[in-house]
């Protein structure tokens, strides 16, 4: 019986490759498998990886032959996997030696559905411990419990799938897969769904995940058109809750939280390039009247001046039936 499998996703990430690959074998063991799935990279990395399925224990190499971005990339994992856990890790980050053992001990002593730990993230030289917005650790309790407050951060705004451990039992509902396609935000309908319908879950203060930010060839980096699957994520995010036994309850989370990521990419909307930034806002004012516009006005009315006037702005704004639909 394989007691880990760790899915891990490559794209286009030859100068980072054999760090996570060597933090992967400082993590081997013998009933750990490690799902390396190559996503149609064109540069080295399906030649470190065809190396990799060579000399890392446990490892399983699978290869796309089209392109088809992080949320496919892992269901492909998610498929091939055997383990009675699943974690995930990105390409281009690493792990602290043993960090996996100690992974599956947290997880089997809380008896839970799934764990969330904390994460170290490392932008050039600078290094900075997130943790996860929970303050209660070690303790497992129902998921759906903490979604809320709606005007706090809280675990559903914590949404990387690589900070935890999922037991198989979440994957044979159904409950890991990520929506397909999605080329940014894919954890976010995710992570929603986790804390909607799993049954227990804990958070834990472990830290054994090291988290690039600002790689050149993330999409957080890059201002194009792909960018704009954040709002195809979170029209799912509403959609989804809105058909939850306390929709009245989560909806205002929902909707803030879909509110403040469009104020955000306004914010920046000079990264984007000129035609993106126009669809951003086409796309942004289009989701806005897509809202249960009820809830809308109440998120507005609780957010800061300049954010509430930037999306009351943007709500004015006409929109084509196209874009609209």
């Amino acid at each position: 019986m394989v007691k880990l499998s760790v899915i891990v996703p490559f794209y286009n990430v030859q100068q980072y490759a054999p760090d996570t690959l060597r933090s992967l074998r400082a993590n081997a063991r013998e009933d750990f498998e490690f799902i390396l799935v190559d996503d149609c990279s064109k540069d080295e990395t399906p030649e470190i990886l065809e190396r990799a399925a060579r000399e890392l224990p446990g490892a399983v190499h699978l290869r796309h032959e089209t392109n088809g971005g992080l949320a496919t990339a892992r269901n492909t994992g998610l498929d091939a996997a055997r383990g009675e856990y699943l974690t995930f890790l990105d390409g281009d980050d690493w792990l602290a030696p043993g960090y996996y053992a100690q992974l599956v001990d947290s997880i089997e002593q809380l008896g839970c559905d799934f764990v969330r730990t904390d994460h170290v993230q490392c932008t050039a030289r600078a290094r900075s411990v997130h943790r996860v917005p929970h303050g209660l650790r070690g303790v497992a309790m129902s998921p759906r419990d903490v979604i809320l407050p709606a005007d706090r951060s809280t675990s559903v705004d914590y949404a990387y799938a690589w900070a935890g451990i999922y037991h198989r039992r979440l994957a044979d509902r159904g409950l890991l897969h990520f929506t397909d396609g999605l080329r940014t935000a894919e954890d976010r309908p995710w992570i929603w769904r986790l804390h909607r319908e799993a049954e227990s879950f804990a958070a834990v203060g472990l830290l054994g995940v090291f988290y690039r930010r600002g790689v050149a060839s993330s999409l957080t980096q890059i201002g194009d058109v792909r960018q704009l699957d954040f709002i195809r994520a979170f029209d799912q995010v509403v959609r989804e809750t809105a058909a939850d036994r306390d929709a009245d309850k989560l909806l205002p989370k929902a909707v803030r939280t879909y509110c403040a990521i469009i104020s955000h990419h306004l914010g920046s909307i000079e990264r984007f390039e000129p035609a993106v930034a126009r669809k951003l806002k086409s796309m942004s004012a289009a989701a806005l009247k897509r809202m249960p516009q009820g809830v809308l006005d109440d998120a507005l009315d609780s957010m800061d001046i300049q954010r509430a006037t930037r999306l009351r702005r943007l709500r004015r704004r006409p929109v084509s039936a196209e874009v609209a639909a």
